[in-house]
């Protein structure tokens, strides 16, 4: 899957329900060592895409349950 494919993507916390977010611009860490993927930063810019970051949301690859077509599940 390509980094591409996962934006418009809505994050939903399946423990409570919670919608965190849509993904659009997004990062991903990987583990030196291994290439593995450790976690996706998601910044959540202004309306326009334009200026500093309003907020950072971290998630550990491992809190992923499910990539569907419209959302990603996950477990905290």
């Amino acid at each position: 899957m390509r980094l591409k494919s996962l934006a418009k993507k809505e994050v939903i916390d399946v423990e409570n329900g919670q919608k965190l977010g849509v993904l659009g611009r997004a990062d991903l860490i990987f583990d030196p060592s291994t290439g593995r993927i450790q976690s996706i930063v998601i910044q959540n810019n202004g309306i326009t895409g334009i200026g500093p970051a309003r907020k950072e949301l971290i998630i550990d690859w491992e809190q992923i349950q499910t990539i569907g077509e419209d959302t990603i599940l996950l477990k905290k």
